[in-house]
């Protein structure tokens, strides 16, 4: 790559005045993925960049960054600095060259020793893989590349930096996965050979770091399926997602699926847009079909209920993984509606609305459009588009939807009836929206009171 080309983006770099003030006093490099993606990408502006200072000590560092802006000791352990210029609303990690020793399972614990006087060369070496051990010294732009990561960046190959990369941290296989899947490179037989030796550490990780890995692959990958087949290949599956590596082998006899259960969960993951809701959903949807999956007299198979049972699943798998309780229940709302049917009444179209949430309902539909590609035999998902139709009609009408969309509220309530606060509230309140879905036109304050009137008489 041309000089040109490896000078820093200036909109998200470290100011030139900072990098000359340090390199005064020693060397300063940029390294990490950003480096890296220079080779991969081109025209592409990085956020997060990480520094790496060497000829300078911790103390002496901290004294030339405190002169242009905010400095924070958080990681004076392992020799990182936080700085933060004013007005730039960024915040840079700057650390001093160090070793690490792994000294437990999971890279739970190790110990760290920095050291100014370490050579860059030396601070690469401890990283995770080739393509990643490359530095860019800010003073003129020249390439710290000790084990040619460059040319395995040429050659789209992931290849790990020692024998001990899995070992002193297990969390890197996965992302050797996921790099492999985002670049579209290959790893290398060797460590291919070494993940597979070693994928059974992976249930040494925590579950966020492993969540973290797999959004990344599910959201910057084009085809995910690439590192979810690489995890079937090498074991890694069964240790992080063992509901999915079921799916495996399980054919769908019968004129709709061309694909076995994984295959068509994969073809539908990569059809899918890049909303970590909508891919979740999409590697969730068909989770529970092994379970499901009954053969038929004239030689097909049906899997009744497959959907209710995988949204349990679903939720179940992302609790395990630490996924947040929002982005839980999304996907568990797409994966139990994804069986939906468009051949609905006005009412029944109002009904799905409401049930899987005005803020769902667009992802439902292209949950759905990937579902429809990805049974691989040429269907064409226009159905769906004809339906959103409906839905965007219905939706400009502003019809209720939700109880907060009633011309009453439970203060009313209380008011008009002389009640006190408590369930019975939220009973008339459901009661009314389940008129006013059939019949929009019910939702005036005085029909409301008076269908409340009738509701409290009944009980």
């Amino acid at each position: 790559m041309s000089e040109e080309n490896l000078k820093p983006d200036y909109e998200t770099a470290l100011p030139r005045e900072i990098i000359e003030a340090i390199s005064k006093a020693g060397k300063i490099y940029e390294v990490g993925g950003t480096v890296r993606d220079r080779f991969i990408h081109k025209d592409i502006r990085f956020k997060d960049r990480d520094y790496l200072v060497t000829g300078v000590p911790y103390n002496e560092l901290s004294e030339i960054l405190r002169g242009y802006g905010r400095v924070d000791l958080v990681g004076k352990s392992f020799g990182v600095i936080k700085f933060t210029p004013p007005g730039m609303g960024i915040t840079y990690d700057i650390a001093l060259p160090r070793r690490e020793v792994s000294t437990g399972e999971g890279h739970r614990d190790f110990e760290v020793d920095f050291d100014h006087n370490l050579r860059v060369e030396e601070d690469l070496l401890r990283r995770d893989f080739t393509i990643n051990a490359i530095a860019l010294d800010l003073s003129d732009n020249t390439l710290a590349d000790p084990l040619n990561g460059r040319k395995d960046i040429e050659d789209k190959l992931i290849r790990m930096v020692s024998e001990n990369s899995f070992p002193d941290d297990p969390l890197r296989m996965l992302r050797a996965v996921q790099f492999a899947a985002r670049f579209k490179f290959t790893i290398e037989p060797v460590t291919l050979k070494a993940i597979k030796k070693n994928a059974s550490r992976i249930s040494t990780v925590s579950a966020e770091r492993i969540q973290e890995e797999l959004n990344k692959m599910l959201l910057r990958a084009d085809r995910p399926s690439t590192g979810f087949r690489i995890m079937h290949n090498t074991g890694l599956l069964k240790g992080i997602l063992p509901e999915l590596e079921e799916t495996v082998g399980v054919d769908q006899p019968g004129p709709y699926h061309r694909f076995d259960v994984f295959e068509h969960t994969m073809e539908a993951v990569d059809h899918s847009i890049k909303r970590l809701p909508v891919r979740l959903a999409a590697l969730f949807h068909d989770i529970s079909k092994p379970q499901t999956r009954e053969l038929t007299d004239k030689g097909g198979a049906t899997f009744y209920g497959h959907e209710r049972k995988a949204a349990g699943v679903a939720r179940s798998v992302m609790k395990r993984l630490r996924y947040s309780n929002e982005i839980t229940e999304d996907v568990r709302v797409l994966v139990y509606r994804h069986m939906y049917t468009d051949r609905v009444t006005d009412k029944g179209l109002r009904r799905l609305i409401r049930n899987v949430g005005k803020e769902r309902i667009f992802d439902l539909l292209d949950l759905r459009r990937a579902d429809i590609i990805a049974q691989g035999r040429g269907q064409n998902p226009a159905q769906v588009d004809k339906f959103e139709k409906r839905i965007r009609d219905e939706l400009e009408r502003k019809p209720p939807f939700s109880v907060k969309d009633l011309d009453i509220n439970g203060w009313d309530l209380m008011e008009e009836f002389k009640l006190k606060p408590g369930p019975l509230i939220g009973d008339i309140l459901n009661y009314l929206l389940e008129l006013v879905l059939d019949e929009p036109e019910l939702n005036k304050k005085e029909i409301l009171l008076q269908n409340a009137k009738e509701f409290l008489e009944s009980r």
